[in-house]
């Protein structure tokens, strides 16, 4: 035996032919894995990619459910709306209402005032009803003892009638006894004493005796206008002043001859 024989050989074993072949083989067939496998992802890269949606389907549940949603809505808005009207017009009674009342405060107060002054006219008329008494007695009582006056203290008489009407009313066509127009009230107080004159100033201005009114005296009846056309009369009481029923602003007055002096006079006393 050599002495190298219980050595072992480093040399590698030689590969038989039939592993080669299988090694290549096996190379190969990956290799053709790979190729395989690269051309499948290059034909799938180079087809698009397509995603279906589904959306859901509207049952008939869901259209109930929005069906009932949208008269839901529109009941509130009814709702609203005639929530809105009622409130407009309950705003609009109360403001008539607080109208209303202020009306009738109005009214109340207006009936209010009239009622006291209707019982201060009836105040003021019963008053003037006892002064024209007094009056009236009193110049009767001073014509009987007067020397002045004609026709035994008739003027007299005239004047202080026509002094207890001043404040009464001017009326067209009013006869008394608390309105007149200017001829009723000179006709009211030469009735008297007796004298009966014509209703109408335009004749009042023809009766008696034409006077100059130079010479006028207390009691004689002065006219404006024309003799038998005058428009106007009253009755001079003296001290340059005449006493009439003027016009509706006025009422019956004394006033200054020279403020409005007459056309002419008359006695007939």
């Amino acid at each position: 035996m050599s002495h190298t024989a219980h050595i072992r050989s480093h040399r590698k074993p030689r590969r038989s032919a039939t592993s080669s072949i299988a090694l290549r083989a096996g190379v190969a067939g990956g290799v053709l894995s790979m190729a395989a496998a690269g051309a499948s992802a290059s034909a799938n890269a180079a087809e698009p990619v397509t995603q279906t949606i589904e959306l859901p389907t509207l049952t008939a549940d869901m259209s109930a459910q929005v069906a009932q949603s949208a008269a839901a809505t529109q009941q509130a808005a009814a709702n609203y709306e005639l929530r809105a009207e009622r409130d407009a017009a309950a705003a609009k009674a109360a403001a008539e209402a607080k109208k209303d009342l202020a009306e009738a405060k109005k009214k109340a107060e207006a009936k209010k005032k009239a009622a006291e002054a209707a019982r201060k006219a009836a105040a003021e008329r019963a008053t003037r009803s006892t002064e024209r008494a007094t009056l009236s007695a009193s110049a009767s009582a001073s014509a009987s003892t007067s020397v002045s006056a004609p026709s035994s203290g008739s003027v007299a008489t005239v004047i202080a009638f026509l002094k207890a009407q001043v404040g009464d009313a001017y009326v067209m066509g009013a006869t008394g006894p608390n309105a007149w127009d200017c001829s009723s009230l000179v006709q009211a107080a030469y009735k008297q004493v007796g004298v009966d004159l014509p209703r109408v100033s335009q004749d009042q201005s023809m009766a008696g005796t034409d006077v100059p009114l130079s010479d006028v005296q207390v009691g004689d009846i002065l006219y404006w206008g024309g003799k038998g056309s005058a428009y106007h009369v009253g009755v001079y009481i003296g001290d340059g002043q005449y006493l009439d029923a003027a016009n509706p602003s006025k009422g019956v007055v004394i006033q200054d001859l020279s403020g409005y002096p007459a056309s002419g006079a008359v006695r007939v006393l």
